[in-house]
């Protein structure tokens, strides 16, 4: 049967999907790509894969592809990060029986031509993309109309920078999606800013794609594609019955049922400890439950016209989106995106921490993050990191060597020796007595060469 190509492609092989589930590491697993297809979901998408490992390491092809291997999985693309255009092309031939389409993580832009049209002309599979956009508009289609003359035949576009990630996330651009719809003769799909089904419509209607993907969104709501917002027990309890039956590892479980509790979890803050410390399937099933049972405990409690709290738009035991905070505006003098880092340090002046330092505030009560009760450590001389507090030199460990090399000298305080070892070395080649010059033997006498040739030919 011939490969069939971009709208083709899209409508009989994919069924004409428009509700998508994102490429997810170590969450788009079997077990939830099963949770979201009965909720919606149309066509769902691996997590990203290591070509190079997918390659080389037999169990990772089995724990990632052939074990999650079920009917009702289908239509299935199989996602891969990768730089080599031959090593993306091994990798994928592995893997297009198992799957409908390989598709090609470019989320951030880099010249990739061949890497496509390699794939595409030698696999038996359609070969389709994932792109983030570049600031400028008519670059992003420049980028689109140069992937899809490679041989991609289905792009998805999610419409956010490189820059944008975590708290510098900010609003994606349907804009961009828009452009590249137009500018390209491919099916293509739209990813940024899907929280609800309303959302979905919306960005059909405004940028003509052909199909919406969500992550995020379908992550704390596995019904969105549905319209629904059910109770959050109904689909843990739901997905924790299908890893039942397709097991996955224990840490992806977990990282699901906190997304799903989120809001939950900010009202009952005990019990996000509890699960983050269970170390079974059973312990996390627990712990869901115990939650259910506060939030019908709250139920109960609640007054007629009673509002949901924290500006939520339903009450903390519904499944609903979760809005990332985003980072403070900062002054024009200062513009463009500041670092993780700075943002952290902002955050820190405040009481309330991030999920990482309140572990290390659990392990240890009497740290603090206040960068001004941090020890102030003195500087070396030569590169500004800081210094050894014994250094001879007033350096740091690595220009100390250098220097205490170059001069032969010693520095106790790091631990460099060089003038000693020297000396050692010497006094030892003093101490040993000089080879004295082996005598001529004569013809015939003990030890003279022919005799000794002689004897060996006798």
């Amino acid at each position: 049967m011939p490969k069939l190509e971009g709208f083709e492609f899209w409508s009989r092989t994919l069924g004409g999907a428009r509700h998508v589930v994102a490429p997810m590491v170590d969450q788009s697993e079997l077990a939830w790509r099963l949770l979201s297809r009965r909720h919606g979901a149309q066509l769902c998408y691996t997590p990203m894969l290591h070509a190079q490992v997918f390659v080389r390491d037999a169990n990772y092809r089995k724990e990632n592809l052939y074990c999650d291997v079920c009917p009702e999985d289908r239509p299935l693309i199989v996602q891969f990060c990768a730089n080599d255009p031959e090593v993306f092309v091994q990798a994928a031939l592995l893997a297009q029986d198992y799957c409908d389409a390989i598709d090609l993580n470019l989320g951030c832009p880099q010249m990739i031509a061949k890497r496509v049209l390699l794939a595409h002309e030698k696999l038996s599979v359609p070969v389709t993309c994932k792109i983030r956009v570049f600031p400028e508009i008519d670059k992003t289609v420049r980028y689109a109309q140069m992937l899809e003359k490679a041989g991609c035949q289905l792009l998805t576009v999610h419409g956010r920078t490189k820059e944008q990630k975590g708290p510098l996330s900010g609003t994606a651009s349907w804009e961009h999606i828009k452009a590249v719809r137009k500018a390209v003769a491919i099916p293509v799909f739209a990813n940024g800013n899907i929280q609800c089904l309303r959302d979905v419509e919306r960005c059909i209607q405004d940028t003509g794609v052909q199909g919406v993907m969500s992550a995020e969104g379908n992550l704390h709501n596995p019904a969105l594609f549905e319209g629904r917002s059910p109770a959050v027990w109904e689909l843990a309890e739901e997905y924790l019955d299908i890893v039942r039956q397709h097991p996955c590892p224990l840490s992806y479980v977990r990282a699901h049922l906190f997304k799903l509790w989120h809001h939950t979890l900010q009202v009952h803050q005990q019990l996000r400890e509890e699960l983050a410390k269970v170390k079974t399937l059973e312990g996390i099933a627990a712990v869901s439950q115990e939650l259910k049972l506060r939030c019908q405990e709250d139920i109960a409690r609640q007054k007629e016209g009673e509002k949901p709290s924290g500006g939520l738009p339903f009450f903390h035991w519904i499944c609903q989106p979760y809005f990332r905070p985003g980072p403070k505006e900062e002054s024009k003098e200062n513009g463009g995106a500041r670092s993780k880092r700075a943002l952290e340090e902002e955050e820190g002046t405040t009481d309330v921490l991030s999920k990482n330092k309140q572990k290390k505030k659990l392990r240890n009560p009497h740290k603090t993050f206040d960068p001004s009760l941090k020890p102030k450590y003195a500087k070396c001389d030569q590169c500004g990191n800081p210094k050894g507090n014994r250094c001879v030199f007033n350096l740091c460990r690595g220009c100390c060597k250098k220097r205490a090399f170059k001069e032969t000298a010693d520095c106790p305080g790091h631990g460099l020796l060089f003038k000693t070892k020297l000396e050692r070395s010497l006094a030892w080649k003093g101490a040993q007595p000089r080879l004295q010059e082996p005598q001529q033997a004569g013809p015939g006498e003990p030890g003279g060469f022919p005799e000794v040739v002689g004897s060996a030919l006798a």
